[in-house]
């Protein structure tokens, strides 16, 4: 391999090894570059609580994140996923905050939240299908174009809210 391609290998495998958090913490970056600094709410909890204690974050975004930092978000829970290590990722939408976990059992979970503060209420399943990165540059369980119902009686869209996951990546 000549050494400008060694060059560029090495680059991409850095910037994917970078991408991953190994804390448990929220990241604190500033809010121009997508990551939210507010604390934990009760969807990152809750994610944490089924990942465990030395799950790798892989991130908080708000729904105007940069590309690339979504993409090293997605990297980092795919990643963690397929290699059986827990992980946890959540994105903040208008209204609502979802997110994703899998355990070092290769289980997976999603959280969502509708609504801001004490009175937001947080549903939480078994993810039903696989874990992919949506066409909005998010992580996801769901099937494309399938948000499905969360629990018994609760559908996890709210009637003429568009799917968070099928919506275009926001400039």
């Amino acid at each position: 391999m000549p050494p400008a391609m060694k060059n560029v290998a090495l680059l991409a495998l850095l910037t994917a090894l970078t991408a991953c958090n190994k804390s448990a913490a929220p990241t604190s970056s500033s809010p121009a570059t997508g990551s939210s600094s507010k604390p934990p709410d009760a969807v990152q909890l809750k994610l944490q609580e089924f990942a465990g204690s030395s799950a790798t974050n892989c991130g908080r975004l708000d729904v105007h994140a940069a590309e690339a930092q979504s993409k090293g978000a997605a990297d980092c829970a795919m990643q963690a996923s397929q290699g059986k290590k827990a992980f946890f990722v959540a994105y903040d939408m208008p209204g609502m905050a979802v997110g994703v976990a899998g355990n070092a059992d290769g289980k997976l979970l999603t959280a969502q939240s509708q609504g801001e503060g004490p009175s937001a209420s947080v549903t939480s399943a078994a993810c039903p299908s696989e874990l992919r990165v949506a066409g909005s540059g998010r992580v996801t369980c769901f099937a494309p174009g399938d948000m499905g119902s969360m629990g018994a009686g609760h559908t996890a869209i709210p009637p003429g809210m568009p799917n968070p996951h099928a919506m275009p990546k926001s400039k």
